[in-house]
């Protein structure tokens, strides 16, 4: 009993003094007298709802515990020297908290600041009782699997149509190695429709933003619509690809015999002039050089040579047998690969000089006549130098490739008539 009275006592003092808690009051005659005919919201009800909205745009907004992230915690400096490029992420998201436009993309390392500066960016709008949803693609992801199973309390189209919809998401912790299929496509579901729609999004990630998928990273390079600012070094895809494998490191055009003994003077004549072409070429590289010609014939030394001569110089040179590479192309689409497909990919594009060895009898199937053409048609478009091996004529190839390949105005096909050469020495190379 005593309780009770205290409790009475203690709401009838936080009473509103006008409507002393029943929440309406009677409006005013023209004489000042109370109009008891009428019942109107009193004054204070308009906080009472100013509360409850805030309370419920907190609950929507997911961040939990992360609603002490703010600006005024976080040194406008950075929390340590590794977050290079952290005082103009921050001056950036201070803006865009005050006026969110288009996509913010912060890409750092783990420790950069970048969750921070996301949640502070949230909690600017929620105080301004504006929404915003907070959620790490990780936890999106196992939520929208968890809808699927009976009994769950949230159905999957709400819970997707609500991060799809929402005026402000802060997505958190976004990548794409190592995903499935499936995760893949819900991710580029939900940043489709925000991209179409315009829809303010703020993205954090620890990988370069070439090492995502596709469908996410042509977003990002739309300077007009997304910003994107570095804070520290992007998370390693884990790449470790020699530029020459060890096999042919000593394959140099010092070491190549083009007066082979055996051959007919046509063949060596031949010969001489596929070394002359690679020792050009190799000096200064511009184009294309396409070797022909059987297995063991000297084709893969006059590539390796090629790279030999540009990496002595300094230069940059890649050298890749293409069943290795298709191979290191599929692996990296597994769940528990290290390496990110897109970034290698990349990597292999616009290597500065690309060497490809024994093209051939790889490209038999779609994904992989896919892949090799993207690969080539880049390098064509682009005028990237490149040398390939082959043991296929012109005719043998895809139309769309081997079209590029003898275009006079761009590469040379040179076919080496001699035959294989030493058997010992030349079986263990990809090429010959």
């Amino acid at each position: 009993m005593t309780q009770r009275v205290r409790r009475a006592n203690s709401e009838a003092q936080d009473a509103c003094a006008h409507c002393r808690g029943a929440g309406f009051v009677h409006p005013p005659l023209t004489s000042g007298e109370p109009d008891y005919s009428r019942a109107v919201p009193c004054g204070c009800q308009e906080q009472v709802l100013v509360r409850q909205k805030q309370g419920f745009l907190e609950r929507y907004s997911n961040l939990g515990l992360l609603r002490h992230y703010s600006f005024e915690t976080l040194s406008p400096a950075g929390r340590s020297q590794s977050a290079t490029g952290f005082p103009a992420a921050y001056e950036a998201a201070c803006r865009y908290a005050e006026q969110p436009l288009g996509w913010l993309v912060l890409v750092g390392p783990v420790g950069s600041g970048k969750t921070h500066l996301a949640c502070a960016i949230a909690n600017t709008r929620l105080a301004r009782s504006e929404p915003a949803f907070y959620v790490s693609v990780a936890d999106l992801l196992d939520h929208l699997r968890a809808a699927f199973t009976p009994g769950s309390d949230v159905s999957y189209d709400d819970l997707f149509s609500q991060v799809r919809g929402t005026p402000l998401l802060v997505l958190d912790d976004v990548r794409t190695d190592g995903a499935s299929e499936w995760a893949r496509q819900k991710l580029e579901q939900i940043l489709n429709h925000r991209y179409n729609l315009r829809l303010p999004t703020v993205i954090t990630t620890d990988a370069a933003p070439e090492e995502l998928d596709p469908g996410i990273s042509e977003r990002l390079v739309d300077g007009a619509f997304c910003s994107v600012l570095i804070l520290g070094h992007p998370r390693s895809s884990g790449l470790q690809m020699p530029a020459l494998p060890d096999g042919l490191t000593t394959e140099t055009f010092e070491s190549f015999d083009y007066r082979r003994t055996e051959l007919s003077r046509e063949q060596q004549q031949n010969l001489e002039m596929a070394y002359s072409l690679a020792l050009d070429f190799a000096r200064q590289p511009e184009g294309w050089l396409m070797l022909q010609g059987v297995h063991g014939c000297g084709k893969t030394h006059l590539a390796a040579a090629i790279a030999n001569a540009r990496i002595a110089a300094g230069e940059p040179a890649l050298f890749v047998v293409v069943a290795d590479l298709l191979d290191y192309l599929r692996s990296a689409f597994g769940p528990d690969s290290r390496v990110s497909y897109a970034r290698f990919f990349e990597e292999v594009k616009q290597s500065p000089l690309l060497i490809l060895d024994d093209f051939g009898d790889q490209s038999s199937t779609p994904w992989a006549r896919s892949k090799l053409f993207q690969l080539i048609n880049h390098r064509y478009n682009a005028r990237l130098p490149m040398v390939v091996t082959t043991c296929l004529s012109l005719d043998e190839m895809e139309l769309r490739i081997s079209s590029r390949f003898a275009d006079p105005r761009f590469g040379t096909v040179f076919n080496i008539l001699a035959p294989h050469f030493n058997v010992d020495v030349y079986d263990h190379r990809p090429g010959g």
